[in-house]
């Protein structure tokens, strides 16, 4: 393999994260903190080459603009990240065997963590900061959209590694080349666990694929489902604020699904996403309810492909049922396991949905857009898992620990 060399040094490199404590990561994160607003023209002319390389209608463009506002949101939650308490050395078992034997398990880093992700240059830094404070090492692959933005990123972070005398081998970036992902899923022995983030595409490809351990995430087919006791003011603010507060990232609500005692509301909850000309795909009753009532040129009827579709744009589907069950079967069916949401103010609804809605996140009258690990409390994520072996939901610093049994005894044999 080409990349071997890059593999064998980012593995020796992790092994000297053990050599550094808590508070030397975390002075290294508010460094590298600092130096993202010390350095934001760089990382900004770097990310307007990228842009400059894709048309503004492409879905993936919003994820991978970066702007001064984004680039103080980034740096904020490095810092937050910084001030988190460390994952590591975690006590969550201790006890002593009838023969003295005195058993501990504690948390410990995976070692090398691999992440693949497609025109997200804010990934970059998401991850190293995780990485880093959890004392794992990271091999990042970006892909051809962000190469330069994430270039730029990871040369900004280098600096700061050598500045403070820590290996810059525990953060590398890739080529971004379909070989460098073919040898980074084979790197067997080097790679302790790889995450996909992107669309579904690329996540089924790495499952299917790598020959190293993989977490599943990022694939999101969002629904919410507006109850008949839910309160039309309520469910209009959470829809819409699902819907655009930003439609290319995985939270973001694909189809609104609506009890047929709500029909008249229709309009009303999706009046709001007209000024942003969303494209309506309307099941039959609701076209109808619409029809009038919402700007003919972005109401459409809806396919089958309308459903279990993640739009990632300025898109919605609605599908209209006849009862709470109807629903839960909707999602069952087209839902990926990401996130979905009821607004009811019938509790026994509520409670139903919480229990049999098979999610990582499951929300009551509140909207999808808060799946998110910084909206959390976690600091930031490294991606949403939607697997149910392992992490589930936002995973940030303990979800990319794992443990190792510590086991004391005084000449004991075992019979």
């Amino acid at each position: 393999m080409q990349l071997i060399d890059t593999f064998q040094r980012v593995k020796n490199a992790s092994r000297t994260l053990a050599f550094t404590t808590d508070q030397q990561r975390s002075q290294i994160l508010c460094d590298v903190a600092d130096a993202i607003m010390a350095g934001k023209a760089d990382i900004l002319s770097a990310n307007a080459e990228d842009l400059a390389r894709m048309e503004r209608s492409n879905p993936l463009y919003d994820r991978l603009m970066l702007t001064d506002d984004r680039l103080q949101a980034i740096a904020a939650d490095m810092r937050n990240v910084a001030t988190l308490p460390s994952p590591l050395g975690h006590v969550s078992q201790q006890r002593t065997l009838p023969n003295g034997l005195r058993l501990c398990r504690v948390s410990v880093p995976f070692g090398v963590i691999g992440m693949i992700y497609e025109a997200r240059p804010n990934v970059t830094f998401d991850v190293f900061s995780l990485c880093f404070k959890s004392g794992n090492a990271c091999v990042l692959k970006g892909g051809r959209d962000a190469d330069a933005s994430n270039r730029a990123g990871v040369a900004l972070i280098h600096k700061v590694l050598q500045d403070n005398g820590i290996s810059t081998d525990v953060v590398a970036l890739l080529p971004a080349t379909h070989e460098a992902t073919g040898e980074m899923l084979n790197a067997v022995g080097y790679i302790d666990l790889c995450i996909p983030r992107g669309g579904r595409r690329l996540i089924d490809f790495v499952r299917d694929t790598a020959r190293i351990p993989v977490i599943e995430t990022g694939a999101g087919v969002v629904n919410t489902y507006v109850d008949e006791d839910a309160d039309i003011a309520m469910a209009t603010a959470i829809v819409c604020n699902a819907k655009m507060r930003r439609v290319s990232v995985c939270n973001a609500l694909d189809c609104l699904i609506i009890h047929q005692a709500q029909l008249p509301q229709l309009q009303c909850i999706c009046m709001p996403m007209a000024d942003k000309s969303v494209i309506i795909y309307a099941d039959q009753r609701a076209y109808a309810a619409l029809s009038g009532h919402y700007p003919a040129q972005l109401l459409q009827h809806a396919t089958d492909e309308s459903f279990g579709t993640e739009f990632m744009d300025y898109k919605l589907a609605i599908r209209t049922v006849d009862s709470l069950d109807e629903a839960l079967e909707h999602i069952s069916r087209y839902g990926s396991g990401h996130s979905e949401a009821i607004v009811t103010r019938n509790e026994l609804s509520a409670r139903r949905f919480q229990q049999l809605v098979d999610a990582a996140c499951v929300y009551v009258n509140a909207p999808t857009s808060f799946t998110d690990g910084a909206q959390f409390g976690l600091g930031a994520e490294i991606g949403i898992s939607t697997q149910k072996l392992g992490p589930r939901g936002p995973m940030a610093l303990e979800e990319i620990c794992t443990y190792k049994w510590l086991i004391e005894g005084n000449g004991q044999t075992r019979p």
